[in-house]
């Protein structure tokens, strides 16, 4: 018999210092987003299933929590992305036609981990942007994620940049996408993405050697800018290959310029999210961290199933990891505090209200319990001096 103050397996309470230093972020990270314009918006746990599941692939449906809702018998789906919910409401709440800047922040819920230590309860936060096909607005998108890691004290950060374009060029340029079924581009799109050279070439023996040794050749463009070089004299001729590269090398030349101290790297056979983004994507890293912080990417197809086809591009992040990668790495002070006595006096009683319009923290220590302030560093105390309660250094 389960006790029943057990959680279910990746689910956790977050404590206290835990709780404090992700709000900290969360309004760290939505100042940054306003300041570049950026409106909140508040999506609901709950939506109808098909609407939640529309356009986004066969992964977010495996991550997607079902129940039958009591009311009309629908099924509904707890989200497990919110990025479906924003471009539903900038096509159909908003429905503006000039640009849209939207920021986000809350939970979802995961029918399964991400990996063996993550939660299933990420705390999410996102900024995308509407309505802009150029890519000015996949710039704006990379320099607020940064800006948001640098400005929460995230040190050491690369970017490593990528398009999904290539591989659709690489196969229309090899003349094999249209003789590709669908288990076929699935099993291709794997190995890609692991860097099966072996497979590949197995699997690209129906159209000859050189359509593996091209394949095999895009596995191996991953490193500096150098590598867009070498993608230009090794892969096929096609204008989705030359459009991506070029993109990607804009992008890489204007980050540096703004950040001349992240370091800006490429996979190019990096296929994180093909089904959904629909141009060059993004993953930043922080040091000490194997996984990524934050990833986004273009993806100009994720309203159309609502009825409108606007470009998309934006990032999300979870911060719960953030706070956990920042606790492993980073000392947080506790917060200054005044420790108060507990009394009746209506003197002392006014002096505590005075401190906290002011800004103070001051924690009235209850009779007994002289020594349970856990969280805050009680640094000054409030006194009676000679009839006068004041605040001194302790």
């Amino acid at each position: 018999m389960s006790s029943a103050w057990l959680l279910p397996e990746h689910i956790a309470d977050v404590l206290p210092a835990q709780a404090r230093r992700i709000e900290e972020l969360r309004r760290v990270w939505l100042d940054v987003a306003r300041s570049y314009g950026y409106e909140l918006v508040m999506p609901p746990m709950l939506e109808h299933l098909e609407s939640l599941l529309s356009g986004t692939g066969h992964a977010l449906d495996l991550k997607t929590f079902k129940l039958v809702d009591q009311l009309s018998g629908r099924t509904l789906g707890v989200r497990a992305d919110t990025t479906p919910q924003v471009a539903r409401i900038d096509a159909h709440l908003l429905n503006r036609v000039s640009v849209t800047r939207l920021c986000y922040c809350g939970p979802v819920l995961h029918t399964r981990p991400a990996s063996p230590h993550a939660s299933r309860e990420p705390l999410q936060f996102g900024a995308e942007i509407y309505g802009h096909v150029g890519l000015e607005a996949d710039l704006e998108v990379q320099e607020l994620a940064l800006e948001g890691l640098k400005a929460i004290g995230v040190t050491g950060l690369v970017l490593d940049l990528a398009d999904v374009r290539l591989v659709d060029g690489v196969l229309s340029g090899l003349g094999v996408d249209a003789k590709l079924s669908a288990p076929q581009r699935d099993q291709l799109l794997t190995a890609l993405a692991a860097k099966d050279a072996g497979t590949l070439l197995e699997l690209a023996q129906p159209w000859g050697d050189s359509v593996g040794r091209a394949l095999i050749q895009l596995t191996r463009l991953y490193g500096d800018e150098s590598v867009l070089e070498q993608a230009r004299a090794v892969l096929p001729n096609h204008a989705l290959v030359d459009a991506a590269l070029a993109d990607l090398g804009a992008l890489a030349n204007r980050l540096r310029q703004v950040f001349p101290d992240v370091r800006v790297g490429f996979d190019l056979s990096d296929l994180s999210g093909y089904a959904y983004y629909s141009g060059a994507r993004f993953a930043v890293y922080g040091t000490g961290h194997a996984d990524a912080l934050l990833k986004g990417g273009r993806y100009d197809e994720v309203g159309a199933v609502f009825g409108r086809r606007r470009p998309a591009v934006g990032f999300s992040l979870d911060l719960k990891v953030i706070a956990e990668w920042m606790s492993g790495n980073q000392t947080t002070p506790m917060r200054s505090a005044v420790r108060a006595p507990w009394a009746e006096d209506p003197a002392l009683r006014q002096a505590v209200r005075g401190l906290r319009q002011q800004g103070h923290t001051v924690v009235c220590v209850l009779p007994g319990h002289e020594h349970e302030v856990q969280e805050f560093d009680c640094d000054r105390e409030l006194l009676l001096i000679d009839g006068q309660w004041v605040v001194r250094p302790l």
